[in-house]
């Protein structure tokens, strides 16, 4: 770099080879001698005569750098490189040396194909059919679990559906116009007897067979057992139609909860507990005595447990019940309850192992320390028969077919029997295979449709194999003691001296014969259930 006047830097020594070579115009080309005075005369005139400021500095500093007289700088290269301003730097013959490695760029023919015209269309194609074909398996995935969630839910929408659409008739219609009003009569009163029978605790029922004051002279002793009030839960309540049962009880109810997944049913309890409490009942006439107090709400009693139902907490619910309970549970624990009635409706139960021990969680942890569980429900027994009746039929009939016996004709199905049974007024249809022996393993799922005359349309039931269930119960500290069919009850119960004139008030007997006032078709309904009681132990 050359210096200035005044620049403050020394003058460098001119090489004197340079001159000599200058001199000779050897080695130096013309337009270097040329250039040199001109630089030095345009230095000269620049250059100031006092001290040069920081400004005047740094403008000329970028006067050299234009004239490339600047030393690059680390970012010289990439300057060099990107710059528009260097651009003309790199056309004329470079200072660098030539590396000696290969340049790096890929030859021509290795370079990256371009796609054909019309390749992004035909890719928008495959993805919008892939997406076509994802959204369907996602559909097919929703509609997989929407039926495994039905299936789970079971026939508990159906069932709750049915009742719902079924119309409350009243007591009048039931008495008069019901084709069925001698099944109808005798169902009630295989409830009442129940009711009059296990409703009562033992101290209630020990006083009154004895028929003795005398634990009234003792102020110290415990309350007088009227003075002790029940505490009644309903499973699958219904319409309420066994509000007035409880009402007559032996020993009266302090508590009646109903609960019952059929929503529009609830509502219909709830009227008819409002009417019996104001006296606008049927016969228009008041309650002899005060009616107890009734709660009602929709809950599925087999399929969710029933400790988040408020009222059930108050009185008390045990959850430690059943198999992985604590043992202090099992011995000390129990809820709050002195009676769970479930009339018609444990059936529902069996459609898998989960509800069925699910229900029986819910009726442990209700009761108390000897609290009954009472209720009715299929009988396993007559259907076991029926079962088997049906396959040595069948069994008869295919071997009394001769062996030439023509097949079904080309794109004919020859349709599989089905087991039935049943009369006009009810029947019971299986539309799967039933065990051969009438033994039903494992014990639970066995569905079958029920029809039942002006109550029931072709629902969906489940089998209760009673010696599985009985099994189930002790892991729930159930203890059974009383099982009876219908008709046996009525045979055992009839002369009663109470149960007697009640079948006489309800239409059960004839006043003037005594015989029970059903026909045979109706019998034949009746047989086809048994009565229960279990006590909590």
């Amino acid at each position: 770099m050359d210096s200035s006047p005044g620049s403050g830097a020394p003058k460098m020594p001119t090489p004197s080879g340079a001159h000599e070579s200058n001199k000779n115009g050897a080695s130096a080309s013309p337009g270097a001698s040329e250039r040199r005075p001109n630089e030095d005369l345009e230095s000269d005139q620049q250059a100031p005569s006092g001290p040069v400021s920081k400004r005047r500095r740094m403008q000329e500093s970028q006067q050299n750098r234009k004239r490339g007289r600047t030393p690059p700088s680390v970012f010289s290269r990439r300057d060099r490189s990107r710059s528009p301003l260097n651009a003309s730097s790199r056309d004329g013959p470079s200072r660098r040396s030539r590396s000696p490695l290969q340049p790096r760029s890929p030859p021509a023919d290795d370079a990256p194909k371009r796609k054909r015209p019309g390749g992004g269309a035909r890719m928008g194609i495959v993805d919008r059919e892939t997406m076509r074909r994802r959204q369907e398996d996602r559909d097919r995935q929703e509609m997989e679990d929407a039926q495994r969630m039905s299936r789970d839910r079971g026939v508990s929408d159906v069932v709750r559906q049915h009742y719902n659409a079924v119309p409350e008739r009243g007591r009048e219609w039931r008495k008069t116009e019901s084709k069925i009003k001698g099944l109808r009569s005798f169902n009630n009163w295989v409830k009442s007897t129940l009711i009059q029978k296990f409703s009562p605790d033992e101290e209630f029922g020990a006083a009154r067979d004895n028929d003795t004051k005398d634990w009234a002279d003792d102020s110290m002793g415990p309350p007088p057992t009227e003075d002790k009030r029940l505490l009644v839960l309903d499973l699958g309540c219904g319409k309420g139609g066994d509000l007035g049962k409880w009402q007559l009880a032996p020993q009266k109810v302090e508590l009646y909860v109903g609960l019952d997944p059929a929503n529009i049913s609830i509502e219909q309890a709830r009227d008819r507990y409002a009417s019996m409490r104001s006296g606008r009942g049927q016969r228009g006439r008041r309650p002899s005595a005060p009616l107890f107090h009734g709660e009602f709400q929709t809950k599925d009693c087999f399929g969710e447990s029933l400790g988040d139902v408020r009222i059930i907490q108050q009185v008390g619910f045990d959850a430690n019940v059943g198999p992985g309970g604590s043992m202090m549970a099992s011995r000390w624990g129990g809820g709050g309850f002195d009676v769970i009635t479930s009339m018609f409706a444990i059936h529902y139960a069996f459609e898998s192992e989960e509800k069925t021990r699910q229900m029986l969680s819910n009726v442990a942890g209700c009761l108390k320390k000897g609290g009954r569980f009472i209720g009715v429900c299929p009988n396993s027994d007559v259907i076991t028969s029926r079962v088997s009746e049906f396959h040595e039929q069948r069994r008869g009939r295919e071997a009394a077919k001769p062996a030439q016996s023509e097949g079904p004709e080309d794109g004919e199905v020859e349709e599989e029997e089905k087991c039935e049974w049943g009369n006009d007024i009810y029947r019971v249809r299986f539309p799967g295979v039933t065990p051969e022996n009438g033994v039903f393993r494992p014990p639970f799922g066995w569905r079958y449709t029920y029809f039942m005359r002006e109550a029931v349309e072709e629902v969906p039931e489940y089998v209760v194999p009673w010696e599985a269930f009985r099994a189930l119960t002790e892991d729930y500290n159930l203890e059974l003691q009383y099982r009876k069919p219908f008709l046996d009850i009525w045979e055992d119960e009839k002369n009663d001296r109470e149960l007697g004139p009640l079948s006489e008030r309800m239409g059960v007997r004839d006043r003037a014969t005594g015989a029970l006032a059903m026909t045979e078709e109706e019998k034949e309904a009746a047989s086809f259930y048994h009565a229960f009681c279990f006590y909590k132990v």
